[in-house]
């Protein structure tokens, strides 16, 4: 497999990016819009805009080709975001999936006690007005309750997954009947996951609603540890391959006193953004507990049996989960850039997404909308693009102007049909990073185009 970093250089020595600055850009060209903003908004619930989605989609795209269609011993399911209750009993969320929280009675903010300084705590002072803490945390239960049944009385009470890797461990045994895999093998999934977040925020770093992908790999104890690294290492490999500033992606190792009881060792991997040092994905050695818990609660046999041994045994399990949202957030931090112009004029905003991953692949631009031969051309070139990518035609504004409309969305490629093009059937390539120009045939644009903007 070609690992997207042969194909993105490194850049250094940029100033860490103000989130206002993303937000601004997100809602202003149409990534990310508040929800049901009409109505005041729901805090920590967002819509994907037209860009948006075309990048989030471009990003969950990239990942299921490198984690599923890349592995012979990895398949890939779509669970519903609503099972049965006693799922949430089984993996412990019921009991265990909860904040605590103290509120300040001077300013009325509320906070995670696992969020605030030792000394806040000690002394129950708030760290924003210096009022006084309430002395006894609240727990807060994040799984949202929802209803089967339509009688009043007759409902059943049940949750919105609070992960999405439940529908993993609930399909293990049928995927391994259907699927004729063997152990060592993987289960994928990308998926919808709902937290009750008493404080959300930082706009896409923490919200109630949201998308994670998960793989759950399934192993032999005996060979634990050499999956364990195999699939550690190849995660910050790929989360390495997508970003420019890859100086400011570490791992840290979870402390003795913070792992759950099941895991013998857990790592995140972390990006450095003006929030600092944040999760990203986590790493888990998760054992047989996940499997275990669901044959106890279920009544049913999860133990696997080796077809050549005839050995029976619950698999253990490597997790590799993260999130597609702060993904996406995380992408438009590192690529967001303001570069000052040596005229003195307007900085240009790029996005510097990679090719692969960009929400729009190129642009094309007639030099004038009033010329009917140029626009005809490149109407006819448009056309064409849009079979095998996502393209944009525009003609309004100065060609500068325009220039500038697709960098600050990450468009990688701009076509220009000038009155060369009338004569020799040539275009303007015009690429975003370096802003040089080259000259194509149109019968070579497709191609051109296609080598650098599609993964291989």
């Amino acid at each position: 497999m070609t690992q997207i970093e042969d194909n993105q250089p490194e850049i250094k020595d940029t100033p860490l990016v103000p989130i206002e600055k993303v937000v601004s850009l997100s809602k202003r060209r149409g990534f990310v819009f508040p929800n049901s903003e009409i109505y005041g908004g729901v805090a920590g619930i967002y819509d994907f805009g037209p860009l948006g989605v075309e990048l989030r989609n471009n990003i969950k795209r990239y990942w299921w080709w490198s984690m599923v269609q890349n592995h012979d011993n990895v398949v890939g399911i779509d669970g519903a975001t609503i099972t049965h209750p006693r799922v949430w009993e089984a993996s412990g969320h019921v009991e265990n999936f909860v904040d605590r929280l103290v509120d300040c009675k001077k300013c009325k903010r509320r906070f995670r006690t696992d969020h605030l300084d030792p000394e806040n705590l000690e002394q129950h002072k708030c760290p924003v007005c210096g009022g006084e803490l309430t002395s006894e945390p609240r727990i807060f239960n994040l799984l949202m309750e929802t209803y089967l049944g339509v009688v009043e009385g007759d409902r059943m009470k049940t949750y919105l997954r609070g992960e999405a890797c439940q529908n993993i461990y609930l399909d293990y045994d049928n995927v391994v009947k259907s699927s004729r895999v063997q152990v060592p093998f993987g289960i994928c999934q990308i998926g919808k996951a709902y937290r009750n977040e008493v404080t959300p925020g930082n706009f896409l770093f923490r919200q109630r609603e949201f998308e994670q992908w998960d793989l759950q790999f399934f192993v032999h104890p005996s060979e634990m540890d050499k999956w364990y690294e195999y699939w550690k290492n190849l995660r910050f490999e790929w989360y390495k391959g997508i970003l420019n500033h890859k100086d400011r992606l570490r791992f840290r190792e979870h402390a003795s006193d913070e792992l759950a009881h099941y895991a013998k060792k857990a790592f995140d991997v972390e990006y450095q953004t003006v929030l600092g040092w944040q999760e990203w994905e986590g790493i888990h050695w998760r054992q047989d507990w996940d499997l275990t818990r669901h044959s106890e609660y279920s009544g049913q046999d999860l133990r696997y049996t080796d077809p050549l041994t005839k050995e029976r045994y619950t698999p253990w399990i490597v997790e590799t989960s993260g999130g597609v949202d702060r993904t996406f957030l995380n992408l438009l931090l590192d690529a967001y850039e303001e570069e000052p112009d040596p005229n003195g004029k307007e900085a240009r905003t790029v996005l510097h997404l990679h090719p692969w991953l960009a929400p729009v692949k190129v642009a094309v631009l007639p030099l004038q909308k009033n010329k009917e031969e140029l626009v005809s051309t490149a109407q006819s070139i448009h056309q064409n693009l849009r079979r095998y990518m996502v393209s944009q035609y525009d003609d309004v504004a100065n060609i500068g102007r325009r220039y500038r409309r697709q960098d600050e969305i990450g468009t990688p490629f701009c076509v220009t049909i000038d009155f060369q093009t009338l004569d020799d059937q040539t275009v303007t390539v015009r690429e975003r990073d370096g802003m040089t120009q080259i000259r194509l045939p149109i019968s070579e644009l497709t191609m051109y185009l296609l080598d650098r903007v599609t993964w291989k």
